[in-house]
């Protein structure tokens, strides 16, 4: 999925090139990233993209030789729901009893192998119950709160996996104090909005919890079937209400499974993230362009268009630099990168968008 916006990674991802096609981390974007990280478990024909029609431009460009056809693009953006649905759709049409793991495309992962491991153990565990929708659960290393998480229920008798639960209840967004909690705990998991089904068995969810959108997609296939005029599909889009799909669907079915996982994930939704992932040590300076400091530590400065970035007596702060724009923080205000960008929105400042 390479569909989002990124606005806490503002101002290198701006809405007409989000984060997903930036780098961050070195010369590769976190789609390129993904992609390779894929590719070595699975073939390419199992692999789909799935983003918005704006982007093709980008994902063409970053991963060539890619098979068009199994680029599906939204029209229009309309949540994640929508876009889950739509891919589901179409890939019903070649096979409804497809098995779907859905993938964000700004995660980062530092175990490769287990990863890859736990996708085709996922794969098992929903060809075992193709009338659930099968999570993966990330074991907790820190008190993080702007992730979501899950909590576990009960215990599932397999010998498929090591570990398999039934999802309790969700989590959104915790404060500190309760996310310190969960540490404690051991049913308390991220949710790193991995999700595993079988495509019959999603879009029968769609019938019953979005009615409306179903009904829409339902028209959608006859445009399909009928090799009938993009447009068409474009048109119905613009009827959908975005949801996301936890809202829309996933919080409200009781078939949920979750197989606790442990593969070094993150979220890379924001600056600091950026700056964990690369610090061997808190007190580390995170650097990429030109940057010279005096009495500095802790911080990420990063100059994408080659200016010199000096500081004097700064610590744990967040300086990033492109073309037009600058973004100064504190590391632990990283979250509140997205109120800049809604602030830009409110004062008509779009070129910098």
């Amino acid at each position: 999925m390479a569909g989002g916006s990124g606005t806490r990674l503002w101002p290198v991802s701006r809405k007409k090139e989000p984060k997903q096609v930036k780098p961050f981390f070195d010369n590769e974007t976190l789609l390129q990233k993904s992609f390779k990280r894929l590719r070595k478990g699975f073939p390419l024909k199992d692999v789909y993209i799935s983003s918005n029609i704006n982007q093709k431009k980008f994902i063409k460009q970053q991963l060539l030789n890619f098979p068009e056809k199994q680029l599906i693009l939204e029209p229009i953006r309309k949540d994640t729901a929508a876009a889950i649905g739509y891919f589901s759709l179409i890939l019903s049409l070649k096979d409804p009893k497809a098995i779907i793991a859905t993938i964000n495309s700004d995660q980062y992962i530092s175990d490769v192998k287990k990863y890859l491991k736990f996708l085709k153990l996922s794969q098992k565990v929903v060809e075992k119950y193709p009338k659930k929708i099968l999570l993966i659960g990330i074991n907790p290393t820190y008190p993080e709160t702007g992730y979501g998480y899950i909590k576990l229920g009960e215990k599932i008798k397999t010998n498929l996996v090591k570990a398999l639960f039934q999802v309790e209840k969700f989590v959104e967004k915790p404060d500190l104090a309760t996310a310190k909690h969960y540490l404690t705990k051991w049913n308390y998991l991220w949710n790193p909005a991995i999700f595993v089904f079988r495509v019959d068995y999603l879009l029968e969810l769609f019938k019953k919890y979005l009615p409306k959108q179903y009904n829409i997609f339902q028209k959608i296939k006859k445009i399909i079937l009928t090799k009938k005029n993009g447009k068409l599909i474009k048109k119905e889009f613009e009827k959908i209400k975005p949801i996301s799909i936890d809202y829309g669907i996933i919080e409200k079915t009781k078939n949920l499974l979750c197989l606790p996982a442990d593969f070094g994930w993150a979220d890379v939704g924001h600056w600091r993230t950026v700056k964990d992932i690369l610090s061997k040590r808190d007190g580390d300076n995170v650097i990429k362009g030109k940057y010279l400091g005096l009495e500095s530590n802790g911080n990420l400065a990063y100059s994408y268009s080659n200016k010199l970035i000096t500081t004097i007596g700064v610590k744990n702060m967040i300086i990033i630099e492109t073309h037009d724009a600058i973004l100064v923080c504190p590391k632990d205000k990283a979250q509140d990168v997205k109120k800049i960008v809604e602030k830009l929105k409110k004062k008509g400042l779009t070129e910098y968008l």
